[in-house]
């Protein structure tokens, strides 16, 4: 006999049915294998016993605060444990329940909808400016294009192209300086007709810019401030465009000047949650989301928002995250933008297998690969 302990990584269907578990019990004992660590807060004490007791009658828990049982304080923070399976039974019970625990049904019923994405996309970065952090990044005209097509020959599925830095304490550019600086490459992507090869994406929130870019044959439109200006929506909506959305505490010229949060992943959250809502309701039909990293967050939000990115798939849409070769690195492991690309991997695969669709990179090639590795190692 041999016994060999197994990652919780594993393709769990895979193996039951490599040792010939019948269909119907590889469909149980999957979602047996799969486990939920949910933090519950502000739940009404009342509603937190119940929770606990059902919980512990299907196989979970519910981990309370001392006192919760004579109900010590009328609202408390918990953490559900449970596999799949038995947040499945117990959404069936909560729904008859108290206490707001209908509320928390549905949401364990939200949860359990949730898939991960099987393959991650990699956006290659084209900046049209002389002051983006990483100066690497930086190109003009003809420069540009063979970086393109360079990221192309690489493996990019998108390409990103934008006029403005939107790094901490950059300085403001009118929509007229980004549009020239921008034009030229747009112009010449348009006469190669470099979009039949890639996806184009402008990283821009003027519309006169990303007017001329849709009408040069971009795709996506990645908006660092969310769809502030509803023309914007209004555009990527007229050109059936996908659209970013992304979470910026303040301005680039202000975001980093004492960020705070009163609960990171929720306040974000409901940011997202609103922002698409608008977006929808403007007939944006294709949304990516985007938490932000590095805009008005602390390295501690920045590292909480990459470890938990699976909280915000609940919202139903692919998200994309960019920390490529950004600051939080440097406050980790002190070093310059240049001598960052391995805490960019890092990054960026902790993304991917938290749950990230697209991964917004300086270096193509690194990432392809990075990525093809780790594809291989969750497919054992």
């Amino acid at each position: 006999m041999q016994i060999e302990l197994l990652s919780n990584s594993i393709d769990i269907g895979k193996y039951l049915k490599n040792i010939n578990v019948d269909s119907g019990g590889v469909a149980i004992l999957s979602l047996k294998a799969l486990h939920y660590t949910i933090f519950i807060r502000d739940l009404h004490v009342g509603a937190a016993n119940i929770l606990k007791q059902d919980a512990l009658s299907v196989g979970a828990d519910l981990a309370v605060p001392r006192g919760t049982v004579v109900a010590k304080t009328p609202y408390v923070d918990c953490i559900l444990i449970a596999t799949a399976r038995q947040l499945q039974r117990l959404g069936k019970k909560e729904l008859a329940q108290p206490f707001g625990l209908k509320e928390v049904a549905y949401k364990l019923q939200e949860i359990l909808k949730v898939k991960k994405p099987s393959h991650a996309e990699v956006m290659g970065v084209i900046n049209a400016n002389d002051d983006s952090f990483f100066s690497a990044s930086r190109f003009k005209e003809n420069s540009a294009i063979e970086a393109i097509e360079r990221m192309i020959e690489e493996g990019a599925d998108i390409i990103d192209v934008g006029g403005v830095s939107s790094a901490p304490n950059s300085v403001h550019v009118d929509k007229a300086e980004e549009l020239r600086r921008v034009k030229p490459i747009l112009d010449l992507i348009q006469s190669k007709k470099l979009y039949d090869r890639v996806k184009f994406s402008i990283d821009s929130y003027e519309p006169l810019v990303i007017e001329h870019a849709l009408m040069s044959g971009f795709k996506i439109v990645n908006d660092i401030t969310g769809l502030a200006n509803s023309e914007v929506a209004k555009l990527c909506a007229s050109y059936g465009a996908t659209t970013v959305i992304m979470h910026m505490q303040k301005t680039p010229q202000t975001m980093q000047k004492s960020p705070q949060y009163e609960h990171i992943l929720s306040d974000i959250y409901s940011f997202l949650s609103s922002r698409v809502q608008e977006a929808e309701a403007f007939g944006v039909k294709d949304i990516i989301l985007d938490v932000g990293i590095g805009f008005g967050k602390t390295l501690e939000h920045n590292l909480m928002l990459i470890k938990h990115q699976e909280h915000f798939l609940t919202l139903g849409k692919p998200l994309l995250v960019g920390a490529s070769r950004k600051s939080m690195i440097d406050k980790i492991s002190p070093c310059a933008p240049k001598e960052r690309l391995g805490g960019t991997l890092a990054l960026h695969l902790e993304s991917v297998k938290n749950g990230a669709s697209i991964i917004r990179v300086h270096d193509v090639q690194e990432h392809v690969q990075a990525l093809k590795i780790q594809q291989a190692l969750m497919n054992i």
